[in-house]
């Protein structure tokens, strides 16, 4: 019950945020393991290792769940990152 508080008041920053569609999208794709399909549980999930590293390195512990406004901020660095990157 907790992650699913935790994903919906994260999908709830982003939706309110029209302009980091593209960029959650986009982001969530490149997290998804190469041929997921294959894997169970057969659904586009990011490798737990993966958010694990990703919560230690935020966080400092590997079960601290994302928390709404830093999700935004990081979609937003990554939506300028990719601007920076395309002007280049």
């Amino acid at each position: 019950m907790r992650s699913l508080r935790a994903l919906v008041g994260a999908a709830g920053a982003v939706v309110r945020r029209p302009g980091l569609w593209t960029t959650a999208f986009v982001e969530f794709r490149r997290m998804l393991p190469d041929r997921w399909w294959r894997r169970r549980p057969f659904l586009p999930v990011p490798d737990p290792d993966l958010l694990a590293f990703r919560a230690t390195t935020q966080y400092g512990d590997p079960d601290h769940r994302l928390e709404p406004d830093d999700l935004v901020a990081w979609l937003a660095w990554c939506k300028a990152e990719n601007q920076r990157r395309r002007v280049r």
